[in-house]
């Protein structure tokens, strides 16, 4: 979907239309979910902060998120997609895969459905979508941002490599701020340049991702639609107005954090044995801390425990704590040797929605 929260905010509310609008938290560590096009055109874009955000753009106002209308308005896109293909994976409220070689509706051409699906949801939201047809899943999604807003692209297997080579890095799907950087430290700015580097080094910099880059240079991606995944974990992050350094905010904040996980491990039905703290200091500096137990960690008086517990040593006193997250990950019975183990976790931490 295009600029998705901003959009249905727009719609839902017609005197925001044509203004620069940021979807997020107001406040003085407020971060922009979403931004308009029109706020984009200053500058504004999505995990900014609202406070450089509004210095960028002064007119730029300001909207509190309304998550439950967007899933209401995700859900109208999923019944939309299952029209025509029930392997759909969901990479978040406003973008899927599709696979659609066998499609419900018998058609050819997958362009076509493409044409189709985006007239459907304009239709039934009041909405925009970007659409990107290809071969694999990485040519796909990247086709899908090519010509937003209401964009519709289609990349050919015949005219992949050309496509790929002349890609700036940091449009390849896996490349981040730091690993572009990495890249072009290398002299690798384009798919080309990529393509033109050996496996051996591009493993040894950059690990199993090495691999990965290295395929995706040359347009391959043998990843398929997965239409059912299980989910690894349960969290949730607090990032707090002003830095946390006093024992008895740390221990509030801490236990209003574990209520809320555990409302969300009911919520999922999730059984985790692993119990993963994440803090983030008033410099930026992050630690996470892990522990596994035999225990499935459902409530509140098994988690606050073992938080506690995570929590010790942690040198928040002289350095302030900016964010919180805790998170359940570790479905399967944790083996003997495995109790009561401290080890290094990495969870897509969820963040927690002020009210």
């Amino acid at each position: 979907m295009d600029q998705f929260f901003a959009a249905v905010e727009q719609h839902d509310h017609p005197e925001l239309r044509g203004k620069p609008i940021a979807v997020g938290h107001d406040a003085e560590r407020g971060v922009v979910a979403t931004a308009s096009y029109e706020a984009r055109r200053y500058g504004v874009h999505s995990a900014q902060s609202i406070q450089v955000a509004k210095r960028l753009c002064p007119q730029l106002i300001i909207v509190q998120p309304h998550f439950q209308r967007y899933k209401e308005v995700s859900a109208q896109l999923h019944d939309i997609f299952h029209d025509y293909s029930d392997i759909i994976e969901p990479i978040s409220l406003d973008e899927a895969f599709l696979d659609v070689t066998a499609n419900k509706k018998g058609v050819e051409m997958g362009v076509d459905i493409a044409r189709e699906i985006k007239r459907r949801i304009l239709q039934t939201t009041g909405l925009t979508a970007s659409a990107g047809v290809s071969y694999c899943k990485f040519l796909a999604k990247i086709a899908s941002d090519w010509r937003k807003p209401d964009g519709l692209t289609v990349i050919h297997p015949d005219r992949a490599l050309s496509f790929i080579a002349q890609l700036r890095v940091e449009k390849i799907w896996g490349v981040g701020q730091k690993t572009a950087e990495k890249m072009h430290r290398m002299g690798i700015f384009t798919g080309m340049d990529l393509r033109n580097t050996s496996l051996v080094r591009l493993t040894k910099e950059f690990g199993k991702m090495g691999r990965v880059f290295y395929d995706f240079s040359r347009g391959v991606d043998n990843r398929p639609v997965v239409s059912q995944w299980e989910r690894k974990s349960v969290s949730c992050e607090q990032t707090f107005e002003t830095d946390i350094s006093d024992q008895a905010a740390v221990t509030i904040h801490l236990y209003h954090m574990v209520a809320e996980l555990v409302r969300r491990i009911a919520r999922h039905a999730f059984e985790g044995h692993t119990l993963t703290l994440k803090v983030k200091f008033q410099d930026f500096q992050q630690i996470t801390r892990s522990i596994t137990v035999d225990d499935v960690l459902l409530s509140k008086e098994t988690i606050l425990p073992l938080a506690e517990q995570l929590m010790q040593g942690v040198p928040f006193s002289s350095h302030p704590i900016r964010l919180l997250g805790l998170g359940v990950s570790n479905q399967k019975t944790a083996t003997p040797h495995e109790q009561q183990q401290w080890v290094e976790l990495e969870l897509e931490f969820e963040p927690w929605p002020e009210d």
